[in-house]
C-alpha cells in the first residue's frame, strides 16, 4: 500500500510512502514521514495498492483516525487551487494541531428534507444584525460555525452563544487540548456551535448547518501566509457543496459582496428598517490643518458633548507624524527601509514602524544641515498635545490598537475606558459600543483617500460609517475635509450605502478593478540582483503569453531587492495562472530566487 502524503512545504505535489504491514490509515489521516533530514507531520491525501518496496516508509500514525472526510478534502483541493498555495501548507493552516483522540465518525445528519436543502446566502447589514445573527443560530436545528477575524471578536462571541448549549472554540486563543477536544465534540455531535478565525473553516458540521462570517469586509479575514483566500470565498464556497445556509454581516459590505448582492442576485440582501443616526457635518478644513488640528465646529463640539458629560472619539489617520526640513524640505526617512520616521515629541526620538529602528531626535537637517526641523501630519500624538492645550480639565487618552497584549497594552485600555476624549486610528473604535459616543470627529480623514490604492474611497467609507454607528441618534459626528464634495462624506452624511457603491461600482466598472476583473500579485526575491531581475523578467513574459492577462511592468520596492508584477485577468484567474506560473512554482534555492503569488489582494503595502 501507498499513501500520498501532503506536508507544509511550497511544493505543489504530494509525496509517495510505503504504508507498514499491519497499519490501517484513511485520507484526511495525518502521519509522521521522513522528509529530508526530519520527520515531519503530513496529511494523507490518497492511498493506492501499488508495489512499494523502494519508498520509504511512514514513521508513524499523528492521530488515531482522519481529521477530514472526502468532502471537507475536497473543499481544501479547490482552496490551494484558487489560492495557488500548497494542499499540505493549506491544511496546516485551517486545522487544529494533532491529537490523540478516538475516532469520531462524520457528523450526525439531519432529515433527509433538511439536509437536501438548497444553498442559501444572505447579507445582513445595519443596526443588530449581530443580534439577528445570534437569533437565527438559536432557531436552527444543525451546527453553527461563526468565523471572525481576530481572537478578541472570538472570545466575545463564545461568550455571547454559550447561552444556546455548548459553545466550542477553534482558534488560537484556546489551548491545543481545547481545540482538539472542540472538533471531536463537533464530530460527535456534542456541541452546538463553534467559532473561531480562519483556522476553524474545515471543522466538521452537522446538517443542517448554518456559517456565520462576522464583518466579511476586514482585511484581517486574510492574514498573511496560505492559503492566500479570503475566508469570505470559503464559506460561500463550503455552503454551496454541502449544502448550508451562509450568513455575511457587515456594517459596510465590501465592494465585491454588494455587487454579488445587488446585481448578480447571489446573495440574499437583509436591511433593516434605518436606525437612529447621529447629525453628520463637514467642516472645510482648507487652510487650517498647517496650524491647528481642530476646526472651530470640532473644538466647538467636544465642549458642548464634554459639557453634557458625553464622551468624544478623536480619529486620525496615522499614529504618528513624521520630521521635515522647512528649509529644503526633505524628510527625515529610515536609512534601511527609505520610508518616514515617526516622530514622537515625547520621547524625543524617531522610529520605523517597518523595521523598529530608533533613533534620538535631531536638530539639523542630515540632508542640507539646516536648523528648521518641524513635525508634519496630525499623528496621534500631537493631536493629544493640541487637545490637552485646548481643553486641560479633560481627561485624554492615547489609543493604539497594535499594542494588545502586556502591560503596556492594558495600561493603555484601562486609560482609554476611562477617558473622556479617545485619539486613535481606526482599531480604536473597537473600544466602544453602538451609540455609546458622543461625538466622533475625524481629523483629516482625507488621508486616507490619498493613499495609492484603488479600495481608498471604500476603507475611508467604511471607516467613517463604523464611527456613525458608534455615535447613533443625539449625537454627532463631525469630518473635517479638504476635499468635502466627495461622495462617500455625502452617503454617511445621508445614512445611504446605495449611494456609495452605486458611484464606486460606476469607477471600478470603468477602469477594470475587482469585481469586474481579479487582481493577482506577483512577488520575486532574490538576493542576487541580476538573479531577481533574470527571473522577474522570465516571470514576466511567462504571464504576457497569455492572451487573457494584463500584465503591469515590474515594480522594485524600497530597497530594491524584491519586485513586484501586477496582474488582471478574467474570473479564472487562478486557472489562468496556474499553468503559466507552473515551472516557477516549483523550489528554487534562496540564491535563485523566491516568488510568491496573491490572488485578489486586499492589502497594497510593498
Amino acid at each position: 500500500m501507498i499513501a500520498d502524503v501532503a506536508f507544509d512545504v511550497p511544493v505543489t505535489h504530494p509525496f509517495s510512502y510505503r504504508v507498514p504491514d499491519g497499519w490501517t490509515i484513511g485520507v484526511g489521516q495525518r502521519v509522521i514521514a521522513p522528509l529530508g533530514a526530519a520527520h515531519r507531520v503530513g496529511i494523507v491525501v490518497g492511498l493506492r495498492d501499488e508495489p512499494a518496496e523502494r519508498l520509504k516508509s511512514l514513521t508513524a500514525v499523528a492521530e488515531a483516525a482522519p481529521v477530514l472526510d472526502g468532502p471537507r478534502l475536497a473543499l481544501a483541493h479547490w482552496i490551494a487551487e484558487q489560492s495557488l498555495s500548497s494542499l499540505g501548507s493549506t491544511c496546516a493552516a485551517l486545522l487544529p494541531p494533532p491529537s490523540s483522540r478516538e475516532a469520531g465518525g462524520s457528523p450526525r445528519r439531519a432529515r433527509a428534507t433538511d439536509a437536501e436543502r438548497p444553498f442559501h446566502a444572505e447579507l445582513l447589514i445595519g443596526a443588530g444584525r449581530e443580534r439577528r445573527v445570534v437569533d437565527r443560530i438559536a432557531a436552527s436545528r444543525g451546527t453553527a460555525l461563526v468565523i471572525v477575524s481576530d481572537l478578541e471578536a472570538a472570545a466575545r462571541w463564545a461568550q455571547r452563544l454559550g447561552k444556546r448549549g455548548r459553545v466550542v472554540r477553534l482558534d488560537s486563543g484556546a489551548s491545543e487540548d481545547d481545540r482538539a477536544a472542540g472538533w471531536l465534540a463537533l464530530e460527535r455531535g456534542e456541541a452546538e456551535v463553534a467559532v473561531g478565525t480562519r483556522s476553524a473553516l474545515l471543522a466538521p458540521l452537522a446538517e443542517p448547518a448554518t456559517i456565520v462570517i462576522v464583518d466579511e469586509h476586514e482585511a484581517a479575514h486574510k492574514p498573511p501566509g496560505p492559503p492566500r483566500l479570503h475566508s469570505r470565498e470559503i464559506v460561500l464556497e463550503r455552503a454551496q457543496r454541502e449544502p448550508a445556509t451562509a450568513l455575511l454581516t457587515a456594517a459596510t459590505p465590501s465592494v465585491e459582496t454588494w455587487w454579488r448582492a445587488t446585481d448578480r442576485h447571489a446573495i440574499a440582501l437583509v436591511p433593516p428598517p434605518p436606525g437612529p443616526w447621529p447629525a453628520v457635518s463637514l467642516a472645510d478644513a482648507r487652510g487650517i490643518l498647517r496650524r491647528e488640528p481642530l476646526t472651530p465646529p470640532v473644538a466647538r463640539a467636544m465642549r458642548e458633548t464634554l459639557g453634557a458629560g458625553r464622551r468624544v472619539f478623536l480619529g486620525v489617520s496615522r499614529l504618528a507624524s513624521a520630521l521635515a526640513c522647512d528649509e529644503c524640505g526633505a524628510i527625515v526617512r529610515c536609512p534601511t527601509c527609505a520610508i518616514a520616521l515617526a516622530y514622537s515629541r515625547t520621547a524625543a526620538s524617531l522610529t520605523c514602524r517597518l523595521c523598529a529602528t530608533s533613533i534620538p531626535g535631531m536638530d539639523t537637517c542630515p540632508a542640507c544641515r539646516g536648523r528648521r526641523l518641524s513635525p508634519f501630519g496630525w499623528g496621534a500624538e500631537r493631536v493629544e498635545h493640541a487637545v490637552r492645550r485646548r481643553f486641560p480639565k479633560a481627561r485624554v487618552a492615547r489609543y493604539d490598537p497594535d499594542v494588545r497584549r502586556g502591560k503596556q497594552g492594558e495600561a493603555q485600555r484601562a486609560a482609554a475606558a476611562a477617558a473622556e476624549v479617545v485619539i486613535g486610528t481606526r482599531g480604536a473604535l473597537r473600544l466602544f459600543g453602538p451609540a455609546s459616543l458622543g461625538l466622533a470627529a475625524f481629523v483629516s480623514p482625507d488621508q486616507l483617500l490619498r493613499l495609492p490604492d484603488f479600495r481608498a474611497g471604500e476603507r475611508m467609507f467604511s471607516l467613517l460609517w463604523a464611527a456613525a454607528e458608534r455615535v447613533g441618534g443625539g449625537g454627532a459626528v463631525i469630518l473635517q475635509s479638504q476635499n468635502p464634495e466627495h461622495y462617500a462624506f455625502d452617503a454617511v452624511a445621508g445614512q445611504d450605502l446605495d449611494a456609495f457603491y452605486r458611484h464606486e461600482l460606476k469607477f471600478r466598472a470603468e477602469l477594470g478593478y475587482p469585481p469586474f476583473r481579479r487582481l493577482a500579485v506577483i512577488t520575486i526575491d532574490a538576493r542576487d540582483d541580476a538573479e531577481g531581475r533574470r527571473l522577474t523578467e522570465a516571470v514576466g513574459a511567462a504571464l504576457g503569453a497569455s492572451r487573457s492577462l494584463t500584465v503591469y511592468p515590474a515594480v522594485p520596492d524600497r530597497r530594491g531587492r524584491r519586485r513586484r508584477i501586477v496582474v488582471k485577468g478574467p474570473t479564472d484567474l487562478p486557472s489562468v495562472l496556474a499553468p503559466a506560473l507552473a515551472e516557477f512554482r516549483t523550489t528554487r534555492s534562496r540564491g535563485r530566487g523566491i516568488m510568491e503569488v496573491e490572488v485578489d489582494p486586499v492589502e497594497w503595502q510593498f
